[in-house]
């Protein structure tokens, strides 16, 4: 067997579960998109009618609204009531880990006032927002001025709060990093009521860096300032396809933007947007884009894209016309770039509605596009929950640039999903050493995507349905994650926190180094207040004497150590 087949399998007998996902698409047309366009129409006017307000109305909204917050948890009991937990439903969450360590006892802290955009200052080139305001809604309001978020998140309903507290990347990724590489300041509702303001050098310096990955359990997000950057009217998208193997479509990523000079931070070899994506172990199309003015774009002979439009064909169906009729440029307006996969949610539209991308579907219904995340996962009970668990897998893998074909090659052995999306992004090499952090003696390599300051990461994004479950074979979905868990701690891989983890503790802090957010668990008097980020993150149900006995563990012993 050469290093790419898959293993044989056998056939798996279907149950009654498989054909209730099979004809789910009645619920997801007739309730889930009804309800979700509803939903972001009320939403967008409510959008609508904060824009209205003034910076200084809305600001002083949002003290009375942390004053509210302040008072909530002092209110609290320690020795009777539970640990504290935002208000949000256990389904609300973008990613695919229910949240069930809501279902155990806690104290509520409602946040739901929390989604404004404070402040938007141009001297600065900062945006101060509340942490449930999303990509779209700050997007909407950032573009027409030719200013956007060093980092954009391609789905829409991605909160500043989750990107922060868990894990954010886009195209630009490779230069500015992950989404909290580029919050600047955070305000912070400590244990005790204190509301700090914590910057990279300030008193709260190591709070600063502790918080992003937290997953919210040193204290209560309340507003984050984040770095806004120029851009342009369009979008100039390069479309390039490769043919090879594995290894030879993972060079031509690399090659897309990281010089083999290792002039990794001149702007003329560098593009402002990266992303590939691999359709087969043999085939791949890579984007490059750069910013556009609309001059540039509607200069005679050039084609204008608006991929927003609902009757669209989806983005990476169009990106894989690349494969047929090759490289080929066109501009894109930004924003409707920035939101490319936010209609069929990246390729997972295809399993939730089979004929979503159908030229009839998307002329009739296209415009109630996409579903919402929070309500498909309050319609699948119990038995769909688990399926997808087992059948399905959501999962980024991240990765150091240089092992990128060593991952792909791992992915089809183990997983065989495609398309498979590969996006770059710098982890920092920081002052305090933070939960994810750079390979040692990285700089000293010198390798391909690599500075002296930061290395070179790759998300290699894996969602779909696996090949032997497509295929009608057996799966074991989460002896999948565990190997790709195993396989990431073995090459100083990271999993996103949203994910469905196998990890027992002794692993996950394999994988992350707790020593800094440990420091400030104690510092900050988060130990017996918030829930700690492993046991947050963990997989299955919590109940109350489980969640008091992991607190207690942590008032006794530090995280036990990584071997």
């Amino acid at each position: 067997m050469s290093d790419l087949e898959a293993p044989l399998r056998p056939k798996r007998k279907k149950v009654w579960v498989d054909y209730f996902v099979k004809f789910r698409w009645i619920i997801v047309i007739f309730v889930v998109l009804p309800i979700s366009f509803t939903i972001y129409f009320l939403t967008y006017l409510g959008d609508v009618n904060s824009e209205r307000k003034s910076f200084k109305q809305r600001q002083k909204e949002h003290d009375e609204n942390v004053k509210k917050v302040v008072n909530r948890l002092k209110q609290r009991n320690p020795s009777k009531d539970g640990l504290v937990c935002t208000a949000r439903k256990p389904y609300i969450a973008v990613g695919m880990r229910n949240v069930d360590y809501k279902r155990a006892r806690h104290f509520e802290v409602d946040l739901s006032a929390f989604r404004n955009v404070l402040d938007i200052d141009k001297e600065r080139m900062i945006a101060k927002v509340e942490p449930l305001v999303n990509m779209g809604q700050i997007s909407r309001v950032t573009v027409p001025m030719n200013l956007s978020l060093a980092v954009v998140a391609e789905l829409d309903d991605l909160t500043v709060g989750g990107l922060i507290n868990g894990y954010g990347i886009e195209g630009s990724s490779h230069l500015y990093g992950l989404f909290s590489d580029t919050v600047v300041a955070y305000e912070i509702v400590l244990a005790d009521g204190r509301v700090v303001r914590a910057t990279k050098d300030n008193e709260y310096a190591d709070l600063f860096y502790a918080i992003p990955w937290s997953q919210g359990t040193l204290g209560l997000l309340v507003s984050a300032e984040v770095k806004l950057i120029p851009i342009k009217e369009y979008m100039k998208l390069t479309y390039k396809p490769v043919v090879g193997n594995i290894k030879e479509l993972a060079q031509a990523y690399l090659d897309s933007f990281a010089p083999r000079d290792l002039d990794q931070d001149n702007p003329e070899k560098v593009p402002d947007f990266v992303e590939t994506m691999i359709y087969t172990p043999n085939e791949a199309v890579c984007m490059t884009g750069r910013y556009a003015s609309k001059e540039e774009a509607k200069m005679k002979g050039n084609v204008i894209n608006s991929q927003g439009w609902w009757f669209k064909q989806w983005f990476y169906q169009h990106a894989q016309e690349a494969l047929k009729k090759g490289e080929f440029v066109e501009y894109i307006p930004t924003r409707e770039y920035y939101h490319r996969h936010t209609r069929c949610l990246y390729w997972e539209g295809k399993l939730i509605l089979p004929f979503g991308d159908q030229w009839w579907f998307r002329w009739t219904l296209g415009w109630l596009m996409p579903p919402k995340v929070s309500l498909l996962k309050a319609t699948q009970g119990e038995a769909i929950r688990n399926y997808y668990h087992e059948m399905h897998v959501i999962q980024d893998m991240l990765v150091p640039l240089y092992k990128v074909g060593d991952a792909l090659e791992w992915a089809h052995r183990e997983m065989e999903v495609y398309p498979i999306w590969l996006c770059p992004h710098r982890l920092y090499k920081l002052p305090m050493k933070t939960m994810v952090y750079p390979e040692p003696g990285f700089e000293l390599e010198r390798r391909q995507g690599d500075t002296e300051y930061a290395q070179m990461y790759t998300d290699v994004g894996i969602y779909y349905a696996p090949g032997p479950v497509l295929r009608g074979e057996v799966f074991d979905g989460s002896e999948a994650v565990r190997r790709m868990e195993n396989w990431l701690i073995e090459n100083h891989g990271f999993q996103p926190q949203y994910a469905v983890s196998e990890l027992n503790e002794k692993n996950f802090w394999r994988m992350f180094d707790a020593s800094l957010y440990e420091q400030c668990r104690k510092k900050y008097g988060a130990v017996g207040t918030f829930m700690s980020v492993y046991y947050k993150c963990k997989k299955g149900r919590k109940t109350e004497k489980e969640v008091q006995e992991a607190e207690q563990a942590h008032l006794e012993t530090a995280y036990a150590e990584a071997d």
